[in-house]
């Protein structure tokens, strides 16, 4: 690492505290230190960085929105070996994605930009596969990005019209013309939500992280406190297995329980995106995504645990006539008042979710634009003069969301949607952590966190996990799947790939490099990005090529 490089991350370590111009100063070098780093590594600040410590850890739990998620797939334990799903389903898979977030959390503290894992894949892979790695990373994440917008906020359509359902004792009973309308209606004011500028966004996640975290408490003591004498007894809740998959081998069954935790713990890589708005990323940026994803896993098994004591009887809320069993399970314990008070707020933590994951993909898609590698890039890395922030790129996200939305008049094609996302999220993740065990051992300058000797291993774990999970979220729910129960998700994953494969062969290889250095084509027009009081300039810093 070179002295202006150590230098850079040294200051941008420093932590703000106090009060009056020596803070304001403090910050201003921090903020300084983090355009620096952002430099070195080929790009030039055009956010500003309002995110603190404490708004990139709420926006990175926001974003998984525990409760939300939990009762959006409570349905894959239930089937998949019932309390025993419930409880060790999440538990287990809980532990390998920490192996994965602590991988990514190494990565985005040596390279904090919104351009993260594609970038991540440059930098680490041999020189002639670079831009190769850059562009297959690039456009899983963009995939699984938008299209895990459509499913949130598809999944919180669902939730109003579940609600709307109790509250009418089944009158109103919308289907999926209805629920598609109110799709778009979600998609049109998170579109709003996330054209705003960066210190609002940043402030609104200290709401979105308040709400989340009452709410999940609020179930967790409603369903433990109110089940009374349907609670069943902890032998029941941590061990009565029930197969309802169809499959006779027990242990498969079992593992496909999995795919809940999957299906929530996705989008912690948001902390990287939103590195370039985030005042001390180097530092804050991979505290967030570890403390993200372990307060989520932490608290979804709390949750589960509740769940699996006032689970009654499993059958019964497979049976259930709502869209979700969670909705059922709360209408069992808390009556029809009840659930509908703690539905509204599980509603709003869906939207808030969908609102930060909104934010996400439209920062990735910025990202990939400005390194010209989407159609029509110029437009999509446009900065609004006023908020400073891709509002383009935020309509893009949300347009492309409620052409996916589509999807859901066919049940199963959501469901392969809401897997899709989630397996190109995953392989996004991957493709850096296996590029950093293999060809970039060396490579990695680290950043203020760092996991030592022990990246190896943990990145071998990780690797081995999304070899292994991405299979299973593959499979059918049941045996002998119909045209109309089977998972196509596999289908949309290899379109996705056949796609960015056949561009790549047909085009993108004559002109994609791999990141673009915005920096250097500032600096042709100006005398320096830094005078000798803020530092070096970039042109006599050692950057290395991508």
């Amino acid at each position: 690492m070179s002295l202006d490089e150590k230098r850079a991350v040294e200051t941008s370590t420093k932590t703000v505290d106090g009060a009056g111009s020596d803070d304001h100063e403090s910050l201003r070098a921090v903020r300084h230190a983090d355009d620096e780093l952002l430099a070195q590594l080929g790009y030039k600040s055009e956010f500003k960085r309002e995110f603190s410590l404490v708004e990139t850890i709420a926006f990175a739990f926001s974003i998984m929105g525990v409760v939300a998620s939990v009762s959006s797939t409570m349905s894959f334990p239930l089937v998949s070996g019932g309390h025993v799903g419930m409880v060790f389903g999440w538990l287990i898979p809980s532990f390998f994605v920490m192996t994965i977030a602590a991988s990514l959390a190494e990565l985005t503290s040596a390279m904090p930009t919104s351009a993260g894992l594609y970038y991540f894949s440059a930098k680490l892979a041999p020189p002639r596969w670079a831009p190769l790695a850059s562009w297959i990373t690039g456009w899983a994440n963009v995939t699984g990005q938008v299209a895990l917008v459509c499913s949130i906020d598809f999944t919180c359509a669902q939730m109003i019209v579940t609600a709307l359902n109790v509250g009418s004792d089944g009158v109103i009973n919308l289907g999926a013309g209805p629920t598609f309308g109110i799709l778009l209606a979600i998609l049109f004011t998170h579109g709003i939500v996330c054209s705003a500028a960066t210190s609002v966004l940043a402030r609104l996640n200290i709401f979105y992280v308040m709400v989340n975290l009452g709410t999940t408490i609020a179930a967790i003591v409603a369903l433990l406190v109110c089940s009374g004498e349907q609670r069943v007894s902890t032998d029941t809740a941590f061990t009565l297995f029930e197969n309802n998959t169809g499959w006779s081998n027990g242990g498969w069954a079992f593992i496909l329980a999995f795919t809940s935790p999957m299906w929530t713990l996705t989008g912690y890589d948001s902390a990287a995106h939103i590195s370039e708005e985030t005042s001390n990323a180097a530092r804050a940026a991979p505290i967030a995504i570890l403390v993200g994803v372990g307060a989520t896993a932490s608290l979804g098994w709390l949750l589960f645990i509740a769940a699996s004591f006032a689970t009654a009887s499993v059958p019964l809320l497979l049976g259930t006539d709502l869209p979700l069993p969670m909705g059922q399970l709360f209408l069992d314990v808390l009556g029809k008042r009840g659930m509908l008070a703690i539905w509204s707020l599980i509603v709003v933590v869906q939207y808030v979710t969908g609102a930060a994951q909104g934010v996400d993909a439209s920062r990735v898609v910025f990202a990939f634009a400005r390194d010209n590698a989407l159609p029509g890039s110029r437009w999509w890395k446009r900065m609004h003069p006023y908020t400073r922030t891709p509002v383009n790129a935020v309509w893009l996200v949300m347009v492309l969301a409620g052409i996916c939305g589509f999807l859901g008049f066919s049940e199963t094609a959501l469901s392969s949607l809401a897997g899709a996302s989630v397996i190109g999220l995953y392989l996004s993740y991957i493709v850096p952590i296996f590029l950093r065990i293999t060809s970039g051992r060396t490579k990695l300058k680290p950043g203020p966190f760092t996991l030592g000797k022990w990246y190896l291993p943990i990145g071998v774990v990780a690797v081995c996990w999304v070899a292994f999970i991405v299979v299973i979220l593959c499979f059918p729910p049941e045996v002998h799947p119909s045209a109309a129960t089977m998972n196509y998700t596999v289908v949309i994953i290899m379109a996705v790939f056949v796609f960015a494969a056949l561009s790549w062969v047909v085009s993108a290889r004559k002109w994609f490099k791999g990141p673009v250095k915005t920096i250097l084509e500032e600096e042709k027009a100006s005398t320096g990005a830094y005078d000798e009081k803020k530092g070096a300039r970039v042109e006599e810093r050692s950057v290395e090529s991508h």
